[in-house]
């Protein structure tokens, strides 16, 4: 199930990227409250304080091997944005797009680094959160945001319904 975790200061910039997004990958299924994204000051050069994430899960189930391609999308989505100088930070929006699996939820990336493995086009996937004793459990790598359990707990639900939906199409445990 495609995840995408969304993040800005500017609340428009969030309703710009879910209906680009909605439109490319089919209706949301579940949307999180807006968390507040304080663990770390490494975008607020670019993007500004007081940043909000927000999690957009998709109904559409989609190939595991998409998510390259979903992440060159949300950078293009990212790019154009920018580009259109409605805002005055140099990246108004982030787009981070994840795959919840059963056992795992992956993240893309652009960055390189030693668990990460290369998908192609410059585009990386780690593995973010594992699922072990009934609930995600993090890696010495995971970042903060997803360590924190508000955020864990939404992406459990998003694992629910995602068994739920393998469950109906008859792929997986009901």
């Amino acid at each position: 199930m495609l995840v995408v975790a969304a993040f800005s200061r500017h609340p428009e910039a969030l309703a710009w990227a879910e209906e680009q997004l909605r439109a490319k990958y089919g209706p949301i299924l579940l949307t999180s409250p807006d968390f507040d994204f304080h663990q770390t000051a490494y975008y607020e050069a670019s993007m500004g304080p007081n940043l909000k994430k927000r999690f957009l899960a998709f109904s559409e189930l989609v190939s595991p091997d998409c998510l390259a391609d979903v992440k060159l999308f949300t950078i293009d989505l990212e790019r154009q944005l920018a580009e259109s100088q409605q805002f005055a930070d140099l990246r108004p929006l982030n787009l981070d797009p994840g795959l919840m699996m059963l056992g795992k939820f992956l993240l893309a990336t652009t960055k390189d680094q030693a668990h990460r493995i290369y998908l192609r086009d410059g585009i990386f996937a780690e593995v973010t959160l594992r699922f072990a004793d009934g609930a995600f459990a993090v890696w010495p790598w995971t970042y903060r945001d997803y360590q924190e359990p508000a955020v864990r707990e939404f992406l459990e639900e998003v694992r629910d319904q995602y068994r739920r939906r393998l469950g109906e199409i008859g792929r997986g445990p009901q």
